[in-house]
């Protein structure tokens, strides 16, 4: 497929002030896309016009501008991530039987985006919309173990950050540590308990373009219905889910075995 490098050089220029908490210098945009001084004056001038973006003048600095913000109140409304996910999940919910959320990660929780009921299952705590600590989920330890050693350390700060449900996960960053070194080697994430007595749950992280983890998918079973074979098995449903899902979006496949970008992170 041909590319058009007017727009790659658009898409290069955009996100530099979307990615920061304030306008940036034209002089840091220039520095970051690689392009030429006056290529990049151009592209911001045009951005401004269009109303993407604002010139400070006082601060010669560029921030983001109405349109922008459209761009992310329409991604919003028609929440393309949760449609594309819809059908790998409920295929996964037909293939193993049990119940398949996807949950993305907000702070120290995690959101639950979609809730694929298998037919005959009771609901669960994830229910669409519901937050839960991070730390606790299969969903959250599969995102978690995606991200940098030094962005999971600024997210767990203290021992406050470490709120139990059923008396039982990580109770300091350490602990923390040591399970997500164990979610990558093993290639997915599980809990047993912890979120509801009596269930487990295994989850595998769905990874974008650059390796960052966007979401988590899980299927929640009765820890009785499933030994170690069987928990094995869902595994693979999930991360074959996890790894189309990734795809659907534009992104890469996940890395088992500590060899991907999380491992690199750590």
């Amino acid at each position: 497929m041909s590319s058009v490098p007017a727009a790659a050089q658009v898409l290069a220029v955009l996100p530099c002030p979307a990615g920061q908490a304030d306008p940036v210098p034209a002089a840091a945009i220039n520095r970051d896309v690689r392009l030429p001084r006056s290529t990049t004056y151009h592209l911001l001038d045009t951005l401004a016009r269009e109303g993407f973006v604002v010139h400070l003048p006082e601060e010669r600095r560029y921030g983001l501008r109405v349109s922008a913000f459209e761009l992310v109140s329409g991604y919003s409304r028609q929440a393309p991530f949760q449609r594309l996910a819809r059908v790998p999940l409920v295929k996964l919910v037909d293939s193993t039987g049990h119940n398949a959320p996807l949950a993305v990660l907000h702070g120290r929780e995690v959101i639950y985006a979609i809730g694929e009921r298998a037919p005959g299952r009771a609901p669960l705590v994830t229910e669409v919309g519901v937050r839960l600590s991070a730390h606790l989920t299969a969903s959250g330890r599969a995102v978690l173990a995606r991200l940098p050693q030094a962005q999971v350390r600024a997210l767990f700060l203290d021992s406050s950050a470490f709120v139990l449900r059923n008396e039982a996960g990580p109770g300091s960053l350490t602990a923390l540590r040591h399970l997500l070194l164990e979610v990558r080697r093993r290639g997915y994430a599980t809990e047993d308990g912890e979120v509801t007595a009596g269930f487990s749950s295994v989850a595998v992280a769905v990874l974008s373009h650059t390796a960052h983890p966007v979401a988590g998918v899980a299927v929640t079973f009765p820890a009785q219905d499933a030994g170690p074979e069987q928990q094995q098995r869902i595994a693979a449903q999930v991360t074959r889910t996890a790894n189309q899902l990734s795809r659907r979006i534009g992104g890469v496949a996940d890395t088992p075995h500590g060899t991907g970008a999380g491992a690199r992170a750590s």
